[in-house]
């Protein structure tokens, strides 16, 4: 099983990356799966109908098994990066599971409720535990991430069912 843990941020001072490695630390210590850091930084990803699509994208997307998203919220919402990101591919998500770590000064929870409704559109199920890091008490100075050892289970737990839903939605790929 191929999982990608998506950044959602491409804004400049970002600290998606960071989230992005703690998930990925906490991945690799499992058999089941391979994970990776896909940055949609790194895809240049032209506005939606603002130009062709990009194929290395949708490549992506489709060959990976499930999916983790590091959600930021800004504004009470998620990033404008992230929705341009999904919404660039559409039956590469088909059929797949995702799961959601979100962090913000509530937690991210909001954007994280927005990316849930939107990837149900994309025919992906998100699984139901969700990590939230909040950026008074999981950061330093809101842009050192430091959770605490406690949060470790959470994730754990988010990966747990992730795989679960992603094996099972396999079966039913072609």
């Amino acid at each position: 099983m191929k999982i990608g843990i998506i950044l959602g941020s491409t804004r400049e001072g970002r600290v998606s990356p960071q989230v992005g490695e703690y998930i990925k630390q906490i991945g690799d210590k499992r058999e089941d799966a391979s994970f990776e850091i896909v940055d949609i930084a790194d895809y240049n990803l032209p506005f939606l109908g603002t130009g062709p699509a990009n194929q290395a994208w949708n490549d992506k997307i489709n060959e990976l098994d499930g999916y983790v998203f590091i959600v930021q919220e800004y504004n009470h919402g998620l990033s404008a990066a992230l929705k341009n990101a999904i919404d660039s591919a559409r039956q590469e998500w088909f059929n797949k599971a995702a799961g959601i770590v979100s962090y913000g000064s509530g937690g991210g929870i909001r954007a994280a409720e927005q990316v849930r409704t939107i990837m149900a559109e994309q025919s992906v199920a998100t699984v139901r535990t969700h990590p939230a890091f909040n950026l008074f008490t999981d950061f330093e100075n809101m842009s050192v991430f430091k959770p605490g050892a406690h949060m470790e289970k959470g994730v754990e737990d988010m990966l747990d069912e992730l795989m679960l839903w992603s094996k099972a939605f396999k079966t039913i790929r072609p």
